[in-house]
This record gives C-alpha cells, sequence and structure tokens, in this order.
C-alpha cells in the first residue's frame, strides 16, 4: 500500500515560493517598490500593536525603544532603499579590452536569488527581521522568516496579520514551537540570514553546508570602547551610558567593556552614576526595560556575583535595589578590576552591566583586543585622527563608531557585518542589495568571434595570434 507523505509546513511553504519564484523570477522595479511600500505601510498601520507584542515578549520593553531602534530604522531604511532602488538595480557595464574590440560587452546583471530564509533574534525582533525584508524584496526575493522562542507575541501578531499585505507566496512568518529552528536551516533556501549566538550560528552554518545553501551570521562579541586621554571624559561617558543601557544592554552591538586611561576611573564612574540617576532614576521606571527571560536574568546575577568572589568592585549605579526579581530588571553597573577569566570578561554580557578596563598606554589594549575573537564592533573615543587610525588599523572588527558607539550600524548606506567569531556577510545598503542578489556575469558576443583565429588544427596563424597575446 502506497502512502502519501505530507510535507511539513516548512517543506510546503518552501515548494510554494519555490514555484512562484520560477514563474516570476524577475519582478519590476514596480513591484520591488510596491513591495517595499507594503512593507512600510504595515509598520506603520500596526506600530502600537506591535511595540505592545514586544513589551510583553519582554515582559516589559520601553515603548520609546522600540519605536527608536525597531519601528524608526524599518520605516526610514525603506526610503533609503526606494530612493536607491533604480541605481543598484542596473546592470553594471565592465571595461572594455582587446576581447571587445569588434563590440563584444560584458555586463554584471543583478539578479534575484529566489527564497531566502531569514533566522531573527529576540533581542530586536522588527528590526532584525523586517529590515533584512526591505533588502530581500529590494533584490527581487521571496522570503520565509523564523522568530524566536522568545517572541512568542510578536510571531503570532505577524503570523496573524502579514498575509493581508503580502501573499503567502511572498513572505511568511514562523514561531519557534520546539524542533523548527533545526528544521528550517535544514531547508535548501538560495541563502540563508542569521542573528544570534555564535554557538547556533555554528550548528545553522553546519546546517545549511549540507545544502551547499550561502549563509550570511551576524553573531556578536565582546565589542570594547577605548577611551584616549585626549576625548572629554563627560562626552565619552554619556555616549558609551546611553548605548550601554539602551534596551538593557541587550544588543549584540553594545558597549560590552570600556578601556579608560588609569586616572580616569574614578571620574568615569562618577560620571556614569550622575547620566543613570539622572536619565533612569528608578528601577521601577518605565523606561528601564526588562531583561528578556529568567535564565538571563539568573546568568547576568551569577556573572556580577562570580566578578566579586573573584576580587572586583561590583557598583551600582542607581539608590535602592540593585535588581528586581519580579521583574526581570537589573540596575546600571560597573564593575572595575574584573580578573580576565571571570565569566564577565570571557563571554558577551548582553546586560546593563559595564566592565572598566584602566590602562596606562594603548599598545597593550590593543595586544589584549587582538588577543582574543576579532569583535562585531569597535568604539574608539579621540580626537587625535593619527591616534584612531592607528586602532582602526590594528584591531579589526565587524564596523566602528568614531567617538560615539552603535552609531554605524544606523547608517543606511553602510554594510553591517561581523568578522571572524563576530559573523560574515554583510547586508544593509547596496551590500545588502548584493547579498540577496546573484551578481551575474554575462559576456555579450559579437556576430564574429575574435576566438576563430586559435580554432584547431593549430598552425602558424595560431602561433602568431597566441605569441601577440602573451608578447
Amino acid at each position: 500500500m502506497n502512502q502519501t507523505l505530507t510535507p511539513s509546513p516548512l517543506d510546503a511553504a518552501l515548494v510554494l515560493q519555490r514555484q512562484a519564484y520560477l514563474a516570476h523570477p524577475v519582478p519590476t522595479l514596480a513591484e520591488r517598490k510596491a513591495d517595499l511600500r507594503t512593507l512600510q505601510r504595515f509598520v506603520r498601520e500596526h506600530k502600537d500593536a506591535l511595540c505592545d507584542a514586544i513589551s510583553a515578549d519582554y515582559g516589559h520593553r520601553s515603548r520609546h525603544e522600540t519605536l527608536l531602534a525597531e519601528v524608526f530604522p524599518v520605516v526610514d531604511g525603506i526610503d533609503h532603499v526606494i530612493k536607491q532602488l533604480p541605481g543598484w538595480m542596473k546592470s553594471r557595464r565592465r571595461s572594455v579590452d582587446w576581447r571587445n574590440f569588434l563590440g563584444a560587452s560584458n555586463r554584471v546583471i543583478p539578479q534575484p536569488l529566489g527564497v531566502v530564509g531569514v533566522i531573527v533574534p529576540w533581542n530586536f525582533p522588527l528590526n532584525l527581521s523586517l529590515v533584512p525584508l526591505t533588502y530581500i524584496f529590494a533584490a527581487g526575493n521571496r522570503a520565509m522568516v523564523k522568530m524566536s522562542e522568545n517572541s512568542r507575541h510578536l510571531a503570532a501578531y505577524l503570523m496573524a496579520h502579514m498575509p493581508a499585505y503580502f501573499p503567502l507566496e511572498k513572505l511568511q512568518f514562523f514561531d519557534e514551537t520546539g524542533g523548527v529552528g533545526i528544521a528550517f536551516s535544514q531547508l535548501k533556501f538560495d541563502h540563508l540570514l542569521f542573528t544570534g549566538s555564535g554557538q547556533t550560528g555554528r550548528a545553522v552554518m553546519a546546517a545549511a553546508a549540507q545544502n551547499l545553501c550561502p549563509v550570511t551570521l551576524e553573531l556578536g562579541g565582546k565589542s570594547p570602547a577605548i577611551v584616549c586621554d585626549d576625548f572629554p571624559l563627560r562626552t565619552a561617558v554619556e555616549r558609551i551610558m546611553f548605548v550601554k543601557l539602551l534596551n538593557a544592554g541587550q544588543i549584540c552591538t553594545t558597549v560590552d567593556h570600556a578601556w579608560v586611561p588609569a586616572a580616569k576611573v574614578d571620574e568615569f564612574v562618577r560620571l556614569a552614576r550622575n547620566f543613570s540617576r539622572q536619565h533612569y532614576p528608578r528601577l521601577d521606571s518605565p523606561d528601564v526595560t526588562a531583561i528578556i527571560d529568567q535564565r538571563a536574568f539568573e546568568r547576568l546575577l551569577h556573572a556580577l556575583q562570580d566578578a566579586q568572589d573573584r576580587g572586583a568592585t561590583v557598583l551600582s549605579l542607581l539608590d535602592g535595589p540593585a535588581f528586581d526579581a519580579a521583574s526581570r530588571k537589573i540596575a546600571p553597573h560597573i564593575v572595575l578590576d574584573a580578573p580576565p577569566d571571570c565569566l564577565l570578561m570571557q563571554r558577551e554580557i548582553f546586560g546593563p552591566i559595564l566592565p572598566l578596563c584602566s590602562y596606562a598606554a594603548l599598545d597593550p589594549v590593543i595586544a589584549l583586543i587582538n588577543a582574543g575573537p576579532r569583535p562585531l564592533a569597535l568604539y574608539p573615543f579621540s580626537h587625535d585622527a593619527a591616534q584612531v587610525q592607528k586602532i582602526i588599523d590594528r584591531v579589526m572588527s565587524g564596523g566602528v563608531s568614531v567617538n560615539d558607539a552603535l552609531f554605524h550600524v544606523g547608517q543606511h548606506d553602510l554594510p553591517f557585518g561581523g568578522v571572524g567569531d563576530s559573523g560574515m556577510g554583510h547586508y544593509h545598503g547596496v551590500e545588502g542589495f548584493e547579498t540577496f542578489s546573484k551578481m551575474r556575469p554575462v559576456f555579450y558576443q559579437t556576430r564574429f568571434s575574435t576566438l576563430k583565429f586559435l580554432w584547431p588544427p593549430y598552425g602558424k596563424l595560431a602561433d602568431r595570434v597566441l605569441a601577440f597575446l602573451i608578447r
């Protein structure tokens, strides 16, 4: 008796989208703009509900942080991409040489890959799903998006409401219901984008390799700030602490730890305490975002205790309790003299905790950073151009913001991506369009081929032509 196996929802979705791609492989500029405007309209029409869903997933997430770091980048980024898209889509003529003297030509034609998979983390689930979709749609593709297990409310909302804007053969969202992430990464996509931890990224890449599916990995790492002696300390503290406390430090590109001249550490702490009390006066403030779940909350408290047990000085920057278990909120902390082998210094912190590392000379700092995995971001603070360039030249990272933190990520015309342990590949900007396109080389031959002079049987004419070519 023959039995027909029912395909899984993931397999069925991929088949549906692949068939739609094959039926219409190259959407027009007008069609791509319409998709982008539809995505933008969805965000504008649902922004309040999206903020509520994300806050429910966190336990509490500052509405203003969601609008600033998730809604605005999507809406504003789509405007940028639509403006640039006609130029990005044009075929690009390459140099003319001896092969082309009779009129042959070389071009590179950007064409859609087909179906792109996106695996989204929980920390910025709207930004890190819809910003990639902006470039995926701009390149003319279709997409399947797998949300995090910590984004259940948002995933349910997107799955319920997005089909009214995009047909399933164009876009589908999936929740993590147990084993979905593994199965998703095993699908034969034309490209797979993963944002998350290095450990999971390795597993995703191994699964994708079975299908020879190209991957873009955005992973993270311990991104350092280096405050040089010439830079105004108050300005550095304000900029570092704003980024460190945004989303309660749960950002892959936040300042993980800061290097500060030894003579300025005490003043840094004083200024950081003033900043924290001014902008987050109480732990129960609606502007303070919760830690995403109980496991992450306990991990951060354990890391603080581990550092203290090993001799570090742990400083809560707010009056009152250092944390609240019921709301999973943790006050801003600075940690002094954290041992190199403590948990805070060994793994990405992903919380409102800033270890301060003192230094007397820049070269040992550079050597210590280079001794570890390459970070996703690097933040030098100095008005000395030569000193800044020295840091950029000698410390490899995914991206750099000079005299601020995080801002390189929000520049629509700059590529975003890691290097080494912090990831591979780019999206954002024209690099995002090219990541999700096949930059297809096409040679156009003329009526008469110059290679005819080199057809066998080889004789004196071939000898003369080859001698001319390799002279």
